[in-house]
């Protein structure tokens, strides 16, 4: 067998951790959630949910990938846990499932960078959705952005997934940043800002049952919790790595990118609609509001049209940098242990997950399904047994891996503490809540059924 690979450098490393938690997650996802939960009340909830929940989270799988060096299904064996293999399955079925339904939006934005460049997706907004995001338009988009994750996958670490993000994440960084600075510069822009920063803390107690599942699960779905993404990921690191500062440095990037999306998003909501942000939600909120807004903007259509190329480009790089991580995990596991050869490996497995986002490119009910029990249950459940297994089983086995190239030893044992205690409770609770809205609220809540 082949010599396992590794990263070549540990920015390449940060820089394709960051790259799987600054994704759709963020620039999708993100602008959509604070919008139909409140603004600055789900921005607070989300960034104590990083702090409690999303840090120790991510060093707790960063400890299981370094420390067994393979893939997530085979870590727990490697480890001398093997009836704890169910751990990175739900881990890395919840990748797959995922990147079915990521896919088809990678989609979308492929047409929508045509659509912004042609003028097209900003004569008319909803129709123009309507048309690209379901029936076999959209299917073959879907095919097209998964043609493209599995190329960059079947390269490998560090000629693929190392060499992509190294020029992905800077972009995606610099590209925000301009065109948050010229949201800044539009009159009507500050009714945004308020609306992101402004708390209410009366709506955070009031709307507790929505608000906390939807943020915690936001947290985990940015930062690639529960996918078993950074498990396979940290997995190709030596030991001289600081799991500490790379989980903190991967952590703030996350946020501060998704707080920057925020930047972009919503003050343009804001002007597009006098003021009052939508609390409609949806997968297709981001991209009918925001090509309805691009087409307000001061300066006509030329303006519209190039800040609309920019925005999806970002997107695009933002959306192939996450979908890489999720099918490197499902690839990873099969190479590993049965010694599969790369290249037909990502084949077979990109067009199977294909096939099962079918459902979700012709018809969004089965893709906000789909998102739905990914956010609500694979990823929550997949972190909840990661931490009761590093907490309470791994336990001082993981606290000597995180000492490993760390300058702040002491940090390990407060960390595992955190991770049996107050991680733990919270992890639990926001299990409860999303098995509640899952099963019990059908009129409200997520609800498991599928749409048939």
């Amino acid at each position: 067998m082949a010599e396992r690979e590794m990263w070549a450098t540990r920015i390449g490393f940060i820089l394709a951790a960051i790259g799987s938690a600054v994704g759709l997650g963020n620039i999708w996802r993100f602008p959509f959630q604070a919008s139909a939960n409140g603004g600055a009340a789900f921005l607070t909830v989300y960034l104590a949910a990083v702090l409690v929940i999303g840090i120790p989270a991510i060093l707790a799988e960063f400890v299981i990938g370094r420390r067994a060096k393979t893939s997530a299904i085979g870590a727990f064996s490697k480890l001398g846990r093997p009836r704890w293999w169910f751990v990175g399955a739900i881990g890395v079925v919840a990748a797959g499932w995922t990147l079915s339904y990521y896919s088809v939006i990678g989609g979308w934005v492929i047409r929508y960078i045509v659509g912004a460049t042609t003028g097209a997706a900003l004569a008319d907004p909803g129709t123009y959705f309507g048309t690209v995001s379901v029936g076999i338009e959209s299917v073959v988009v879907h095919a097209l952005f998964m043609l493209l994750t599995v190329g960059i996958v079947a390269f490998g670490i560090e000629d693929g997934i190392e060499l992509a993000t190294k020029f992905m994440v800077p972009s995606i960084v610099v590209l925000l940043l301009g065109l948050a600075v010229y949201a800044f510069t539009l009159e009507g822009a500050g009714a945004g800002y308020d609306f992101l920063f402004t708390a209410d803390f009366g709506a955070i107690v009031d709307n507790a049952g929505t608000v906390i599942p939807a943020a915690v699960g936001q947290a985990l779905f940015s930062l690639s919790l529960g996918y078993s993404v950074m498990i396979t990921y940290a997995s190709y690191l030596g030991k001289d790595d600081s799991l500490l500062s790379d989980g903190l440095t991967v952590a703030v990037a996350n946020t501060g990118v998704g707080i920057l999306a925020g930047l972009v998003v919503l003050p343009l909501l804001a002007i597009q609609s006098g003021g009052e942000i939508s609390a409609e939600g949806g997968p297709g909120a981001v991209f009918v509001a925001i090509p309805t807004a691009l087409a307000e903007l001061p300066g006509g259509s030329v303006v519209g049209q190039a800040v609309g190329f920019v925005f999806f480009a970002v997107v695009l790089v933002a959306a192939l940098s996450s979908a890489i991580s999720l099918l490197e995990t499902v690839v990873a596991y099969l190479v590993d242990n049965y010694g599969f050869a790369r290249l037909p490996t990502a084949v077979g497995l990109g067009a199977g997950i294909f096939l099962l986002g079918v459902p979700s490119a012709w018809d969004t009910a089965w893709l906000t399904w789909f998102d739905n029990i990914s956010v609500a249950l694979f990823l929550p459940l997949a972190v909840l047994f990661v931490v009761l297994f590093v907490g309470w089983v791994l336990g001082a086995d993981a606290v000597a891996e995180l000492r490993e190239g760390s300058n702040s030893p002491g940090i390990a044992t407060v960390w595992l503490w955190a991770l049996r205690t107050v991680v733990l409770v919270a992890v639990i609770g926001v299990v409860a809540l999303n098995l509640y809205d899952l099963f019990l609220v059908p009129d409200e809540g997520t609800y498991f059924v599928p749409p048939l």
